[in-house]
């Protein structure tokens, strides 16, 4: 590995003038042991942002891969990005507060570049009251920038009707076969980032559209898992694909050396579908 340059990624503008890295490193269903050389391997190779979530208990991993490459204090540390997100059953302003010191602690950081509302819960709506904890936290500069995620638009509009806030990003669940495409027109509308996870429906979409993803690879030279990047790169949106391995790693962030055709794009867009790979916003709690 050592001998491999450094990979560089692009950033995106947010709202509120902070640059997020457009691709990071999820780390979701890895455990608080495993996560640390996965997350030590991801900076190595040149990843400047680690999505993280106190609802994947491996925050205290995370901290310990930070702690232990240095990104944790430091010029090293401002030049990553490093996201965490709020359980469901901590939402709310006192509990918001409380779990983000855990969460700091466990990271072995002294801020954090976004923290975000995992799930919007409306059968149990607490995102007015938690926003306000969120943005005492970026007053005290423990929190540079406020994010949710798996917001829908009536979502957005009902936070913003409370708070009048818009927030910086909206990390949602967005593949070639389903794109979501009414919320990303909202986001953009209101100057709200989109952010991707499972960016290949976790690998599903890697087949779709009877050989179309493959047909494309085969064009460029690439995996058909660096067409699929490639085409988030290029609408503008955010990833944080997860892998566990470095080798794969590397790929997911060498998206500059090809351009898609406009027709191979618009064929990955036709791919769009009904069917989500993961949970439905309106229904759904985690952690």
């Amino acid at each position: 590995m050592a001998n491999k340059p450094i990979l560089h990624t692009p950033v995106i503008t947010l709202n509120d003038g902070h640059l997020i890295p457009q691709i990071g490193l999820g780390v979701l269903r890895i455990d608080d042991e495993g996560v640390v050389p996965v997350v030590e391997s991801a900076l190595e190779t040149g990843y400047r942002h680690i999505d993280g979530a106190a609802g994947y208990n491996n925050e205290a991993g995370v901290g310990r891969a930070l702690a232990a490459t240095g990104f944790n204090t430091g010029e090293a540390r401002k030049s990553l990005w490093l996201t965490t997100k709020l359980r469901d059953s901590q939402q709310g302003y006192d509990s918001a507060l409380k779990a983000f010191d855990d969460s700091l602690d466990k990271l072995q950081v002294d801020y954090v570049d976004m923290y975000m509302i995992h799930w919007p819960t409306p059968f149990d709506w607490r995102s007015g009251e938690t926003w306000k904890a969120f943005a005492k936290l970026r007053e005290e500069g423990r929190v540079r920038t406020l994010g949710v995620c798996n917001f829908l638009p009536e979502h957005l509009e009902r936070l913003h009707e409370e708070t009048g806030e818009w927030p910086a990003v909206d990390q949602i669940e967005l593949h070639p076969t389903w794109q979501q495409r009414e919320v990303v027109a909202f986001c953009k509308a209101h100057g709200i980032a989109v952010e991707a996870y499972s960016p290949m429906a976790r690998g599903a979409d890697l087949n779709a559209g009877d050989g179309t993803i493959e047909r494309i690879a085969e064009a460029h030279g690439v995996t058909p898992a660096q067409v699929i990047l490639r085409w988030h790169i290029e609408n503008g949106t955010i990833i944080i694909p997860k892998s566990v391995h470095a080798e794969r790693q590397r790929e997911n962030l060498d998206l500059f050396g090809f351009v898609l055709e406009p027709a191979e794009h618009a064929a990955i867009d036709a791919l769009d579908g009904p069917t989500r790979a993961g949970h439905d916003p309106l229904t759904f709690t985690y952690a």
